[in-house]
């Protein structure tokens, strides 16, 4: 038996298959969807979404959105998304480092939207070198 998954951002398809297994990034850890799963709506946080299609695995990095499980069938809306596959590792690793260099520099000041925008594309780079590493 095996689950339909579909990753979908608002101008394109970034996944429509059939897979045996996905582990989901939801706001509250991580989530793991197999075929029979009860039906089911989730946040998604920044992050990893892991799919096994037999005995290999593949990721996609997902910018946060939302997860609909029903009858064998996943739908993965969210606001960006990228194929592990398709992520430069050394690309995403020096976005990372930059990343960090800002979250750094904006350490010591009080909570502003720059330093919520810094925070979340630190997120965004960690999910995206993940992404890179893990793809098959």
């Amino acid at each position: 038996m095996s689950l339909k998954l579909r990753v979908l951002t608002p101008d394109q398809s970034i996944f429509d298959g059939s897979i045996n297994e996905a582990i989901l990034p939801s706001t509250t850890g991580q989530l793991g969807i197999l075929p029979g799963h009860v039906s089911l709506l989730a946040a998604l946080d920044v992050g990893v979404l892991r799919v096994r299609c037999s005995s290999e695995w593949s990721s996609i990095a997902l910018m946060g959105g939302f997860a609909e499980v029903e009858s064998n069938s996943i739908t993965v809306l969210v606001n960006a998304a990228e194929l592990g596959s398709s992520i430069s590792t050394v690309a995403a690793e020096s976005e990372l480092e930059l990343a960090r260099l800002e979250v750094s520099r904006l350490e010591n000041q009080a909570t502003s939207p720059e330093k919520i925008k810094a925070r979340r594309s630190l997120n965004i780079a960690r999910a995206r070198l993940q992404a890179s590493r893990n793809s098959v």
